[in-house]
């Protein structure tokens, strides 16, 4: 355990999730608020990162605010974000159908990035033409119909690239979860036989790359924070970052199965990475 502190002690930057590790709905969880706080007492770098693609940076940064721990929009990066400027970089000209609500839309067109309309004019049970899209971006989303759900389905089995921004199956909620862009995409991936061209997301390591770009801290001397193995801790680990998992999201320990990767650190909340700093 002391050589654990030791190493926590020694880390320059830190990159926590959002839901379900520093709040859950519309309530901090135990010990975020003093933790952040103690991080930027003692000089250390600290970014938050969304899988979410609901929302603009700002609203992240206001509700953080609202709950105690003080961001701007520079403090976060969602996978929303990242995908928009890694799209404009790479594949500025592509035709894009989105199967997300407004913000991720909106999102995109802000990089200069060509977001379609609906195939309003379609019956949702036609077997219609995807008319020249170029890629399928799937992103959360609560507004999910069965005419965007045929629309990627048809412009994939014509040969659309297929991008997501992240592959959460759930999105942890107070008395549990709900949907998340993990279900779409695996619904498409069953229809079509297809697999992800891009993840911008979580474990995905553009995020990984923006993220420690935008700390200006190298990944041995950082530390990822989060409440899901698969995305969070695999990210991390995936990139050389030391990684902390809280027990106050998607994960709950099962002796009868072990957790795969292993993060360095498992922590009951927040409280007890606070013990340590």
């Amino acid at each position: 355990m002391n050589q654990k502190s030791n190493v926590i002690e020694s880390l320059q930057g830190f990159i926590f999730d959002l839901d379900g590790t520093l709040y859950l709905g519309e309530k901090a969880l135990p010990g975020a608020v003093e933790t952040i706080a103690r991080l930027r007492e003692q000089g250390r770098k600290v970014l938050f990162v969304s899988n979410k693609p609901l929302y603009p940076r700002e609203v992240y940064a206001a509700k953080l605010t609202h709950l105690g721990i003080a961001a701007t929009p520079s403090d976060i990066i969602t996978s929303g974000s990242v995908l928009a400027a890694h799209l404009a970089r790479t594949n500025p000209n592509l035709k894009l159908y989105v199967v997300g609500e407004e913000n991720i839309k909106k999102e995109l067109s802000e990089h200069g990035l060509n977001v379609m309309g609906e195939f309003e004019d379609q019956d949702a049970f036609e077997v219609i033409d995807p008319q020249g899209i170029d890629a399928v971006v799937v992103a959360f989303d609560r507004t999910l119909d069965y005419r965007k759900l045929n629309t990627a389905y048809q412009a994939l089995l014509k040969g659309a690239a297929f991008f997501a921004t992240n592959p959460d199956l759930t999105c942890p909620m107070p008395g549990g979860g709900i949907p998340d862009a993990g279900a779409t995409i695996a619904a498409l991936q069953a229809l079509t036989g297809r697999k992800l061209d891009l993840l911008a997301g979580k474990p995905s390591p553009v995020m990984m790359e923006v993220a420690l770009s935008q700390m200006g801290c190298s990944a041995e001397a950082c530390m990822i924070i989060g409440d899901r193995v698969e995305t969070d801790i695999q990210m991390g680990q995936q990139a050389g970052l030391w990684s902390g998992l809280v027990l106050t999201g998607a994960t709950h320990l099962d002796p009868d199965k072990p957790l795969s990767p292993t993060p360095d650190w498992i922590f009951q909340d927040l409280r007890e990475l606070l013990e340590l700093l």
